[in-house]
């Protein structure tokens, strides 16, 4: 039996696969089992952050694998607290809009490990509405934004603002509402006039760079206005980090780069170079609203995802990732804003979003993998790029070569 055909018996379609099966990599390049190279540009929707078999990973892996993997939650384990360190001191980073680190905040941050996005922004659900019940009487509303994308499983789906995700899984779950991003007026009503089927609101939860609804971009004066008005209201401000922490987008996380410092942040994707780990993070006030029982997570931050996350994050800031990120990603921008056929390019640092004037995203993604180039589209008019950290500029070039020669075949 083939791998397509093991495929279509055994697992369940939820995924329109292309017919390719990658078996080995190293950095920004993926192998095939026929021995085909490619560039990769979408690194496990933005998760393998720092190449593929990266070597401190790997090393940090197998060192963990021959002594224990999972004892849960109820001991301590090595590697869960230097890591929550590590990402602590990222978390508080202080940088300029252009993405550079300036200094820290000195902010005291807790830690919960899980092993998803999705379960990040659960996470991240509770502790906002833990906080309502505590310090504002019982408020449980979250206020989210359209075309939002905050994860797959129920409570995150309805957060999340776009109606497709919807259709076939009603009824949501209560408590969120939607406002469009970049409106601080519609979000300052949402707040001030909260609806009745939804009653007071405990928090605002928001990418900063909506990567599944097509990497659309918030304004930092909205962010800053957005942090602004949640202080004078008491109510808490979430940042999902998922797609863009971890130095995707130059800074550490990109809510940095607005100069603000939210309350809850989940994370997910780059945390592990691939491996499967998220964490949700809360101011040390915040946090210490939870307590033993309100929270946990059978495989969260055991022996294998610590040891994962800490040589990442640990790689990640000796090699200075982010400066690397940023003129990468100043380069692929230029590259992509001077084919023909894109009509805008969003985003920051490896995180790009390039908007076509043709309808042939699809088919430009298909056209991609037989010229040795992995990429990845939203919608029929959307290329979303989120390569491995570590891309080089000649990969870069090499991509925006063979893209530009298949837009014009294409269009």
């Amino acid at each position: 039996m083939s791998v397509v055909e093991g495929d279509q018996t055994y697992v369940m379609h939820t995924y329109g696969r292309l017919p390719v099966e990658f078996v080995s990599g190293r950095g920004a390049i993926l192998v095939d089992s026929a021995g085909n190279e490619y560039i990769d540009c979408l690194a496990g929707i933005g998760a393998v952050s720092l190449g593929h078999a990266n070597h401190a990973v790997v090393a940090a892996l197998k060192a963990q694998a021959d002594k224990v993997w999972q004892v849960s939650n109820y001991f301590y384990e090595e590697n869960r607290n230097e890591l929550a360190s590590g990402i602590s001191e990222l978390l508080s980073a202080l940088c300029e809009e252009d993405g550079h680190v300036m200094g820290s905040t000195g902010t005291a941050w807790r830690m919960f490990f899980c092993n998803s996005g999705a379960e990040a922004n659960e996470g991240a659900i509770k502790i906002a509405r833990r906080w309502g019940e505590v310090k504002l009487g019982g408020a449980s509303c979250i206020v989210t934004a359209k075309q939002s994308f905050h994860g797959r499983t129920l409570a995150t789906l309805a957060a999340t603002g776009q109606d497709k995700f919807h259709e076939s899984f009603q009824p949501m779950p209560a408590g969120f509402t939607t406002v469009p991003l970049n409106d601080i007026d519609a979000l300052r009503e949402a707040i001030d006039n909260p609806d009745d089927t939804t009653g007071p609101v405990c928090g605002v939860m928001l990418e900063c760079v909506q990567g599944e609804g097509g990497v659309w971009p918030a304004d930092y004066d909205y962010l800053r206005a957005v942090a602004k008005l949640c202080r004078k209201r008491h109510v808490l401000l979430l940042i999902d980090e998922v797609q863009t922490g971890f130095f995707r987008c130059g800074s550490p996380f990109m809510y940095q780069r607005a100069g603000i410092e939210p309350d809850i942040v989940s994370m997910a994707k780059g945390i592990a170079d691939g491996f499967p780990m998220g964490a949700v993070a809360a101011r040390a006030d915040v946090a210490d609203l939870m307590h033993p029982g309100d929270h946990g997570s059978t495989f969260g931050g055991n022996a294998l995802a610590a040891a994962a996350g800490r040589a990442t994050v640990e790689t990640l800031v000796s090699e200075n990732i982010g400066e690397h990120v940023l003129t990468t990603g100043r380069h692929l921008r230029h590259r992509l804003e001077a084919m023909p056929h894109v009509s805008q390019v969003r985003g920051h640092g490896l995180m790009r979003g390039a908007q076509l004037d043709v309808p042939i995203a699809s088919e430009l993604v298909d056209a991609g993998l037989g010229k040795g180039i992995i990429l990845n589209h939203i919608g029929d008019s959307v290329l979303r790029f989120l390569p491995p950290l570590v891309i080089t500029r000649y990969q870069v070039d090499k991509v925006c070569d063979t893209l530009e020669a298949l837009i014009e075949e294409l269009a």
